[in-house]
């Protein structure tokens, strides 16, 4: 089989990578630069806690590939297996917890509950009006500028193709599969897997197949370097104090996000910004899990383009109405942690045809 991918964050470079590992010749089209768009924007948070349950299965498999990672691509990507604090400061939250922690515990997600005592004896400095907290210490972070890139090198050492700067003028389903065709020279191939984030949903409307999708802004900062004190990353759950969450780096900069509403998104352009004026109450919000944050300087802020799916899951799988058609996108701002598992399964589904994920509720056509 030959493959195109379309699109070039962290699925498409993943996909492209596993596709070509199982022997597929593969091209990846990407119009800007690999993990340009909506990945590099990302937090970088590797957590399974609080996900949609029946999509544990595959953060599972991707976590396992997340602990590979280093080894497979012969790169470190910063994976660190901190784990995840999510601090509970009302008793929606701690119900929410409690509830997620039983249905999550046959996907492999064990959660510690925390009391306050525990809080404040094992990460002093955090949550400091905090009633109880989970931690899941096999989750963690990543950083979000590398992870792409790596994917797509070592798809390259492959044999992939890998294109990037190319405008895509048009898509055209043919006798033997599809063409595409772009500013840097057509390509043709069987099958077409459409990676292409908050645009992949254009890209489906051509085929028949209507997603309803907006795009948007999230409102992300990091702080200027402090005491490295911090392990693990930090998040709320129940969206108490604005869904704020936060993590150190290792050079002592604390990269935060949540807690301020999205900026809207033009698909005519791409181009998203952090509003200056979001940031005030952004850092308020924050204040709760993290109070030193009061006396510290946030030296930059930035955005990105993140596609946000009507009902809040991402598309998966094979299209309903093209045969060779396949879609993975519209990750809502969750998208990171599960990266290396979808492309390992969108390679295992259009090599073989079936996958034993758990996929149905994020077919197409449920629209």
């Amino acid at each position: 089989m030959d493959a195109i991918v379309l699109g070039g964050g962290l699925m498409g470079a993943a996909s492209t990578y596993f596709l070509a590992r199982r022997g597929v010749r593969v091209t990846l089209v990407e119009r800007n630069r690999v993990g340009s768009g909506a990945t590099v924007a990302s937090f970088g948070n590797i957590r399974r806690s609080g996900r949609y349950i029946p999509q544990l299965a595959l953060a599972r498999r991707s976590l396992a590939l997340w602990g590979e990672a280093s080894k497979m691509l012969d790169r470190d990507v910063e994976f660190r297996a901190t784990g995840h604090l999510r601090l509970i400061f009302s008793q929606a939250g701690l119900d929410e917890m409690r509830s997620f922690a039983k249905a999550a515990r046959p996907w492999g997600v064990d959660l510690e509950e925390l009391e306050p005592k525990e809080i404040r004896s094992r990460f002093p400095g955090l949550g400091p009006e905090a009633i109880a907290a989970s931690f899941s210490p096999e989750d963690g972070s990543g950083n979000p500028r590398l992870i792409a890139p790596a994917f797509a090198d070592a798809a390259r050492r492959l044999g992939a193709k890998i294109v990037e700067e190319a405008d895509v003028p048009a898509i055209t389903r043919t006798a033997f599969g599809f063409k595409i065709e772009t500013s840097k020279g057509d390509y043709a191939a069987e099958a077409l897997l459409n990676t292409a984030g908050a645009w992949g949903a254009r890209i489906a409307a051509q085929f028949g197949e209507n997603v309803p999708i907006v795009a948007k802004g999230p409102q992300m900062g990091v702080t200027e370097p402090l005491p490295h004190r911090i392990l693990p990353v930090v998040g709320v759950w129940a969206h108490d104090h604005g869904g704020g969450y936060l993590r150190q780096v290792e050079r002592g900069n604390i990269i935060f996000g949540g807690g301020a509403e999205r900026t809207d998104v033009s698909l005519d352009t791409g181009y998203a910004k952090a509003d200056p004026a979001r940031l005030p109450r952004q850092l308020r919000a924050l204040l709760p899990l993290l109070p030193i944050l009061a006396d510290v300087a946030v030296i930059r802020t930035w955005s990105g383009c993140e596609g946000y799916v009507g009902d809040g899951l991402p598309v998966i799988g094979p299209s309903a109405t093209t045969p060779g058609l396949f879609h993975a996108f519209g990750f809502c701002g969750h998208g990171f942690q599960l990266g290396p598992g979808v492309g390992d399964v969108m390679a295992e589904v259009m090599s073989t045809g079936r996958t034993d994920v758990f996929l149905d509720d994020f077919r197409i056509n449920r629209f």
